[in-house]
């Protein structure tokens, strides 16, 4: 069974030690992440956590973060390409807070298994396996959460460095392969699911991306809240991210446009083709009057339907 097979009818083990993650410790440390994110973050127990985007002041996302609420910290998992600018982001609104960041790449290393039978799989590792998204559990050198990056049923190990070995010989003993980085995407496009970097980028607001399980609208004042609330009030949203596809198995190129008749409606920012389904499913952004599910549209000439929205967190 090779890597994509097993995330659709099994489980499979994904490589996420390029993530980036780092850790927020002092007294103010929640109110100051409240403060600088777009989820409730100051409501989270230990033993919780959310989704949520990093804005700068114009209301555009820097980034996105799985957010874990320890008892005495809070771990931050983000994209590879945004730990740097994210941590320093952060680092430089630390002012008269008492709150310390501390890097937790050399220390802490992370790896997921995500598929229909996932859970059966930490249950046989003798881990816990949380039942909410975003609940996690620490037993021993483990943090078990449930977070997905392809939309599959899935859970995130944080594991001291040294215990990586014996648990990759366990998973690898019970038959649970790796997925590579291409059999991720394809399934998490199937899924719907968009990845920052990607389909979320700095040139976005947040009602654009559809993902709205990211942002607490009663939460109060935070960095980006005015734009956020602007939009929201006045429900003016030109583009919206959507999922598609698109007829054939020929690649699709990031920034491809979609077109209705010879006009440019959108464009694409990330394809891959399905073996299951047999044709390229797709991410983009959509001129809202587009962006209903069951529209047909075209690009390079080949038919474009638009599924619907995308999935979430």
């Amino acid at each position: 069974m090779n890597g994509y097979t097993a995330l659709r009818q099994g489980a499979a083990w994904l490589d996420f030690e390029a993530r980036g993650r780092f850790w927020a410790a002092g007294e103010d440390r929640a109110r100051l992440l409240h403060a600088m994110t777009t989820n409730h973050v100051q409501s989270l127990a230990p033993g919780q956590g959310c989704y949520a985007f990093f804005l700068n002041a114009q209301g555009r996302i820097l980034g996105d973060v799985h957010l874990l609420c320890c008892e005495d910290r809070f771990l931050l998992d983000t994209e590879p390409e945004t730990h740097d600018l994210l941590f320093q982001h952060l680092d430089k609104y630390i002012i008269a807070d008492d709150v310390t960041l501390e890097d937790a790449r050399a220390d802490l290393t992370v790896i997921a298994i995500e598929g229909p039978r996932s859970g059966v799989v930490i249950e046989q590792l003798g881990l816990p396996a949380p039942e909410r998204d975003h609940d996690h559990v620490q037993q021993g050198q483990f943090r078990v959460a449930r977070i997905s990056s392809t939309g599959q049923p899935g859970f995130r190990l944080y594991l001291e460095r040294q215990a990586r070995p014996a648990i990759l010989a366990q998973l690898e003993a019970a038959g649970v392969v790796q997925a590579t980085a291409d059999e991720q995407r394809i399934v998490r496009l199937e899924n719907r699911k968009p990845r920052y970097g990607e389909d979320i980028t700095d040139r976005n607001l947040v009602q654009e991306t559809r993902q709205l399980q990211a942002v607490h609208f009663s939460k109060g004042c935070y960095l980006g809240q005015e734009i956020v609330e602007r939009v929201r009030s006045r429900g003016q949203v030109h583009r919206l991210l959507s999922a598609l596809t698109v007829e054939g198995s020929d690649p699709v190129d990031r920034g491809t446009a979609v077109r209705a008749g010879d006009t440019a409606v959108g464009e694409i920012t990330s394809a891959a083709f399905s073996p299951a389904l047999g044709k390229t499913v797709a991410l983009g952004y959509l001129r809202s009057e587009h962006a209903t599910p069951k529209t047909r549209l075209s690009l390079d000439g080949r038919q474009v339907e638009v599924v619907g929205e995308c999935g979430g967190a």
